[in-house]
């Protein structure tokens, strides 16, 4: 009896699927080519994506190439041309690679062209940071040790990223400038950080050396 009953439950379940088929089958047809379309269009869009990043890669590897065998002129065509229309990442790396490249024939200009990027509020705080101390390096000859620390200083925080690179630069730029007591508190900031890397603190203490001796007298 219990396999009579069994037989008819199935057999009811058949009809229904069958009704439901006729009645809906269209739309399950339907949203069934709709997966296969829209699997298909991904990853034909990968691709295309793949393809263009792949161009790109191209013409950024041709820039820096170009810069290596000291073609400035077309090593900032290219980049100049990737920054305006690259894909955001290669764009980012684009404009600091030009305003690199545009450092080693105007240290003004770099300066001016990472300032740009200093103050693009697109970018994240790492990377405007990174450009404010990149323009800062360029000016080392260009301005007083005064504004350079001025600009420079909230960057050599205790919280700050580039704060061992910071340092040092201002430790060095107070040496050039022939302030000590300056430069020697940069370095006893980098000493005394635990965070320092291994590499900068021995070349802190050929620093630290500089400033104990003083100022060189020259005699007459």
């Amino acid at each position: 009896m219990a396999d009579i009953f069994r037989e008819i439950d199935e057999e009811v379940r058949r009809d229904k699927a069958a009704q439901l088929w006729k009645k809906y089958g269209w739309l399950f047809t339907g949203l069934a080519v709709l997966a296969v379309l829209a699997v298909a269009g991904w990853q034909f869009w990968l691709y295309r994506e793949q393809q263009a990043s792949q161009a790109v890669g191209a013409q950024l590897e041709a820039a820096l190439k170009a810069s290596r065998d000291n073609n400035g002129a077309e090593a900032e065509t290219i980049l100049g041309e990737l920054a305006a229309s690259a894909p955001a990442g290669y764009r980012q790396i684009a404009r600091f690679r030009l305003a690199a490249e545009t450092a080693k024939r105007d240290a003004a200009a770099g300066a001016t062209a990472f300032d740009g990027l200093a103050n693009d509020t697109t970018l994240l705080p790492l990377y405007r940071d990174l450009a404010r101390l990149r323009a800062g390096m360029l000016r080392v000859d260009l301005v007083p040790y005064a504004e350079l620390k001025t600009a420079l200083e909230p960057l050599a925080t205790p919280q700050g990223v580039w704060r061992h690179s910071t340092r040092e630069f201002l430790g060095i730029a107070a040496l050039k400038a022939n302030l000590f007591e300056d430069a020697g508190r940069w370095f006893d900031a980098i000493v005394t950080d635990p965070q320092s890397p291994a590499v900068l603190r021995q070349r802190t203490e050929l620093y630290l050396a500089l400033v104990r001796g003083g100022p060189v007298q020259i005699k007459d």
